[in-house]
């Protein structure tokens, strides 16, 4: 199974939307959280394309996006292969 990268913080209701829908596929989530770390938002930031919101959910080095990008992989039927690399 790839590895599953998650910039987050502790109080994003996405953050907890997409971390439920990681582990219903029974993934484990590396989480980083970029509350009270400003080089980690910054590392985030160039990982992600310029992206400041969170999630950033990257699959191996797959960069997804945030939770709406991993719930429309979800309903195309697309996130299970990409969980599989």
């Amino acid at each position: 199974m790839a590895r599953v990268l998650m910039y987050t913080t502790r109080v994003c209701p996405y953050c907890q939307m997409a971390q439920k829908l990681l582990e219903k596929k029974g993934v484990t989530i590396d989480k980083i959280a970029v509350d009270d770390m400003p080089e980690r938002r910054q590392e985030m930031t160039q990982r992600a394309g310029g992206a400041t919101t969170v999630p950033q959910i990257f699959i191996g080095e797959h960069h997804v996006g945030g939770y709406r990008e991993l719930a429309q992989l979800e309903t195309r039927g697309e996130l299970d292969a990409l969980l599989a690399q």
